[in-house]
């Protein structure tokens, strides 16, 4: 049965998706239903669709305690909404119910593992917030809580070891066919650390391993942890809080980290390879990922910073929107993105240049819009004499513009969006150092409404970016100090089958 606290959440977000038209949203970027959004939780493959929930305050378009969005969708792109599936009704999450996965079932039943809040009283008049790990069990759209919630909490973790952080369980199979959950913790020196779980049946839970620790390198506490198998490697994904810049690599505060290794599933150890960023612009937190029916691995993430929240006001319907989803992949021991190739579907009205100099400032007719693919290969026209500087402008009108540009001098590519028409001075620029093959960087960049994605090289690294630039503002220009030669392939995006 589900409880009134549900019942007056669904009753809600009905009611107040209404008031929100089609236009006012993305077209093909994932955003709540009404009110707040953060991480994605729950993505999963069930009953022949994708399953998206989402960290969701319905009430208002700023975090309040944590509810479960739904979305599901049969490419990715085009999501359809249903009920919310979880809310704060239980002593254990009465504070919350945090992030976390799905799995399915050998009934056929979709299993959900997420972290249930409680705020407790402790002394001197303080509060204190105790995590545990909850599950619930439903049919796709309505989710039972266990009656043993909750599943994991302070006794099941290594001593010393924080209550208040310890979140964000990532389910999947071991080869054997038992489960393991991945949970975000912080051990007594303060920083972050993996814990590794495994369980028979999904509902009872031993602790098995500290899989990795932080040891004060990459921030802080390491939320939103997913451990994975790709092309050979073992990938593990978390997202760090406060961390500190490394040359060109974690600028964000709040960001994603990669690391890529080996993973012994006797002992639990995951032993890191390599690490890098995972995204290189301002709004990128808390992917997930998935294994598709056809073998991809799939990620998305939640297209937004902690720290850029006031970039839209509180007073507009929604808030936070998924970036598009990515394929991975591991090559020369780096994780690349591309972006899911479902959305070539999506392609309407090619339009193409070759071999274009640009010198001074330049715009090509048909190459605009705000829901548009457009890949783009920037080479200098004289090796021997370089450009200064290639720059790029979209969302673009006489008071309004985000750019791109690019130093070959010193390899470094920019996203900037202080002219985006934001009225507060919060994080606008991104740098990032890219490579380039003989003086050639490739681009694709997509939008979409109220975001600018940027894939470099194949996807070597990706830029993103949240933009609330107002939609007539549609142009697209090109610049260059010194002479370059680029070729252009646009096409805008749409739903809408071809006339």
């Amino acid at each position: 049965m589900s409880s009134q606290t549900l019942r007056e959440a669904r009753k809600y977000e009905e009611t107040s998706e209404k008031m929100i038209t089609k236009e006012e949203r993305p077209d093909f970027h994932l955003t709540p239903r009404t009110g707040w959004m953060n991480d994605p939780n729950g993505f999963s493959w069930y009953q022949g669709r994708y399953h998206m929930f989402y960290q969701y305050y319905p009430y208002e378009s700023k975090w309040g305690p944590m509810h479960w969005g739904h979305a599901v969708s049969r490419d990715l792109l085009c999501w359809e909404y249903l009920p919310a599936a979880l809310a704060p009704d239980e002593f254990y999450d009465k504070d919350g119910c945090f992030s976390g996965s799905a799995i399915e079932l050998p009934d056929g039943k979709q299993l959900l593992m997420y972290t249930g809040v409680m705020k407790k009283h402790s002394g001197y008049g303080g509060v204190q917030e105790v995590q545990a790990q909850c599950i619930a069990v439903g049919d796709g759209v309505d989710y039972e809580k266990y009656e043993n919630n909750p599943v994991l909490d302070e006794k099941d973790i290594p001593k010393g070891s924080s209550t208040t952080d310890f979140r964000d369980p990532k389910i999947g199979k071991r080869k054997d066919g038992t489960y393991f959950c991945v949970v975000g913790n912080r051990p007594a020196d303060g920083s972050g650390q993996i814990l590794y779980f495994v369980s028979e049946d999904g509902f009872h839970w031993q602790f098995k391993s500290i899989l990795a620790s932080n040891r004060n390198r990459f921030g802080k506490m390491w939320e939103c942890p997913d451990l994975f198998e790709l092309d050979g490697r073992w990938v593990l994904l978390t997202s760090p809080q406060d961390m500190l810049p490394k040359g060109y690599e974690y600028h964000n505060g709040n960001g994603t980290l990669c690391l890529i290794g080996d993973f012994d599933e006797e002992t639990g150890i995951f032993k890191e390879g390599c690490d890098q960023a995972v995204d290189y612009g301002i709004d990128f937190y808390a992917p997930q990922t998935l294994l598709t029916p056809d073998g991809r691995r799939v990620m998305i993430g939640w297209m937004q910073n902690w720290d850029s929240c006031g970039i839209r006001s509180c007073d507009e319907p929604w808030f936070g929107q998924m970036s598009l989803p990515r394929e991975l992949s591991v090559r020369d021991n780096r994780l690349y993105q591309a972006p899911v190739r479902e959305l070539e579907q999506m392609r309407r009205d090619k339009v193409e240049y070759r071999d274009v100099k640009v010198s001074g400032a330049l715009q090509l007719e048909g190459i605009e819009g705000r829901q548009v693919d457009m890949e783009l290969t920037i080479r200098p026209e004289d090796p021997e004499n370089p450009y200064r500087k290639f720059s790029v402008r979209f969302a673009q009108d006489e008071s309004c513009h985000t750019s791109l540009s690019f130093r070959p001098g010193e390899s470094i590519l920019k996203i900037d969006r202080k002219f985006s028409g934001s009225r507060r001075a919060i994080i606008h620029q991104r740098r990032s150092q890219v490579k380039t093959v003989d003086g050639e960087l490739k681009l694709r960049i997509i939008l979409d409404r109220f975001s600018a994605e940027v894939f470099v090289n194949d996807g070597q690294q990706v830029l993103s970016a949240a933009i609330y630039t107002k939609q007539e503002a549609k142009e697209i220009a090109f610049a260059a100090d010194g002479a370059v030669r680029i070729d252009v392939v646009k096409y805008d995006l749409s739903f809408r089958p071809e006339k």
